[in-house]
């Protein structure tokens, strides 16, 4: 089945804005790249290029928020899921030739000031990225204004790296804010876990956790995170196996940190989170 004509232009329009910008892309490009008519456009958008920019900021937005699930789902834990993100932008980046970064961000810095409309566009797109990246976070024991915080931040992280890696042609500032940004969750999620021993009252009876802790080295390790369920303890991995006091081989907590054991490399201690 054929994509109608009206997507077809979305679709080209969002190709070219994303590399060229919203003053340097022309509607004749636009049709020709999406091999429709020139009175289509108008047909479709009668607005002209004004309001087809603005179906492809929130086309593009809606497509590009799909990432995050995406990433954040195959991740162990929120932390390792941002350094994902922005290993995968920056990879992304620079295979494609330092020219396909975030696709609202170019325009919104055209835009912004000069069309009400296309700017609204650009805000009601970030403001879902962000509502999305802070319920991740919220799921993950942070509080709600921590959340949003740490959402805005990665994503004001990544959009200035996306700026920095093209001019510079090098992957460095999105690896330097990635580890950064990963950096900032992982201390939001000490604090809570600082807040709870502070206050154990406030989660016990078998309530829900609301930080899922995490598994990983020691200082001087190499870092892998993994889940698991015990904060606070100190788990000696060698050989493969947990050497650990815990209640019994049929304890649902020695089966997981068994299974951990298997992962690990030996020689290796590693601290629970």
């Amino acid at each position: 089945m054929s994509t109608p004509t009206r997507q077809r232009i979305v679709e080209a329009g969002a190709d070219l804005l994303r590399v060229k910008g919203y003053n340097g892309t022309g509607v004749k490009e636009i049709v020709a790249a999406a091999e429709a008519p020139f009175g289509s456009l108008y047909h479709h958008f009668p607005g002209g290029k004004e309001q087809l920019g603005e179906a492809v900021i929130r086309w593009s937005g809606a497509m590009y928020g799909q990432l995050g699930p995406v990433i954040f789902d195959a991740a162990p834990d929120v932390v390792t899921g941002v350094r994902m993100f922005f290993a995968g932008a920056a990879e992304h980046l620079e295979e494609t030739g330092w020219t396909d970064a975030c696709p609202i961000a170019t325009v919104a810095l055209e835009v912004s000031s000069v069309s009400e409309p296309m700017r609204l566009a650009c805000a009601q797109v970030f403001e879902s990225w962000i509502e999305a990246g802070a319920r991740r976070f919220r799921d993950a024991g942070v509080g709600d204004e921590r959340a949003r915080e740490l959402t805005i931040g990665m994503i004001a992280a990544l959009e200035g790296a996306f700026v920095l890696a093209r001019a510079l042609r090098d992957t460095s500032p999105l690896e330097v804010a990635g580890e950064l940004s990963a950096t900032n969750v992982e201390q939001a999620l000490a604090d809570v876990v600082g807040a709870q021993r502070q206050h154990p009252s406030d989660h016990r009876d078998g309530g829900p956790h609301p930080h899922q802790p995490r598994l990983r080295p020691a200082k001087g390790c190499a870092h892998h995170l993994f889940r698991c369920r015990l904060p606070g303890e100190l788990l000696d991995l060698r050989e493969g196996l947990v050497q650990q006091h815990l209640q019994s081989a049929d304890d649902p907590a020695a089966r997981t940190f068994h299974r951990l054991g298997q992962l690990s490399r030996p020689g290796v201690v590693y601290r629970v989170e």
